[in-house]
């Protein structure tokens, strides 16, 4: 399977504390495609269709996904340690590390899916997927930054965008925007590079996790 499903962390109207719903009246918030907000909903920023029944859709095809790095300029690692820059640059290797990593664990998880199944085929039955992490930015200094450990509170973060599509119209159904930090929930993160790309790893579980309850929560 191609990344496709590299960022695509859903949705969709289940899984908060309090009861999602999707607004109503004049007030409603509408996009320019005509989605309406959902309150409560399983991420921060959540637009739907609200005359689309999902339960027709039991199968997921690869809609694509972007990644894009915030522009952040090379420095030396003792420039690093004498200023208070918060953001630093990433090397090519480690941008197209991430894009593997995300990708692989997103596919993975999703393949355990109980009620949807990848086709490449475009169908009534079909949904389309398209997902990106937009702003992406490291929190992490050169290694060789000093001989003390550092502990960071967060190792970074991006912008999730995730859309579904009708396969048969290509008319958007469903879109979620979600700002979120690489982070410990309770704890600062030592940022060494064996335990900075484990945290990456967890990072990408949980937002693939959630996608995929999402999706089979439409069938429970």
């Amino acid at each position: 399977m191609k990344k496709l499903v590299a960022v695509a962390a859903t949705v969709l109207i289940v899984g908060c504390s309090a009861e999602p719903a999707i607004q109503t009246g004049p007030e409603a918030e509408t996009t320019f495609d005509g989605l309406v907000r959902i309150d409560n909903a399983r991420f921060a920023m959540a637009w739907v269709d609200p005359d689309i029944d999902l339960t027709q859709y039991s199968k997921i095809m690869p809609g694509g996904a972007e990644f894009e790095f915030r522009n952040v300029q090379k420095t030396s690692a003792m420039a690093a340690r004498r200023s208070n820059e918060s953001e630093f640059w990433i090397s090519d290797t480690d941008k197209q590390r991430l894009v593997d990593l995300v990708s692989d664990t997103f596919t993975e998880e999703l393949q355990r899916s109980e009620h949807f199944t990848f086709t490449e085929e475009a169908g009534p039955d079909t949904m389309i997927i398209t997902g990106a992490l937009h702003d992406i930015v490291s929190r992490v200094p050169p290694e060789d930054v000093g001989r003390s450990e550092i502990w960071l509170r967060s190792l970074g973060e991006a912008t999730l965008i995730i859309e579904l599509r009708d396969s048969l119209s290509n008319e958007v159904i469903y879109r979620a925007v979600e700002r979120r930090a690489v982070e410990s929930q309770s704890q600062m993160i030592r940022a060494h590079t064996a335990t900075s790309w484990a945290e990456v790893r967890r990072w990408a579980r949980r937002w693939a996790t959630r996608l995929r309850e999402g999706l089979d929560s439409i069938h429970q």
